[in-house]
């Protein structure tokens, strides 16, 4: 199993996910997408599969629904799950050998930044809203 990327900024989870997909480390990431993406609150799912893409990658990404829904289990996938109390702005998780990385595991309980840890969790922790697949 690989190691878990933890995000290094508050609404850092997609580029922590981009990271993971690549296989490469958070900061590598935050130099391929750039400043501007490194600091803004939104990684916006259009601008996430356009960067996957460009990356050498092939992902797509649907908006999910009842039929959507038991897809999204294949490793490689990345979901967006709605908007909580919890995670304001969303949160991006990524499927890896049955489980979903979570590039900030305790934000739930500690939301500090400087505290983040990432981890695997069997269950996502609230309902997704969009996934990008990984195509052959």
């Amino acid at each position: 199993m690989r190691n878990s990327i933890t995000q290094e900024f508050n609404y850092g989870c997609g580029i922590a996910c981009f990271a993971f997909a690549l296989n490469i480390s958070y900061k590598e990431a935050t130099t391929l997408l750039g400043p501007k993406q490194s600091i803004s609150n939104r990684f916006w799912v259009k601008d996430f599969v356009l960067a996957l893409n460009s990356s050498g990658l092939k992902y797509k990404s649907e908006h999910i629904n009842d039929k959507l829904r038991k897809s999204i289990y294949k490793d490689g996938t990345i979901v967006l799950i709605r908007r909580t109390k919890k995670y304001i702005a969303g949160h991006y998780l990524i499927r890896h050998n049955g489980q979903w990385m979570d590039p900030w595991i305790n934000l739930p309980f500690n939301n500090d930044i400087n505290k983040a840890r990432s981890g695997f969790r069997k269950r996502l922790p609230g309902s997704p809203m969009y996934a990008l697949f990984p195509e052959k």
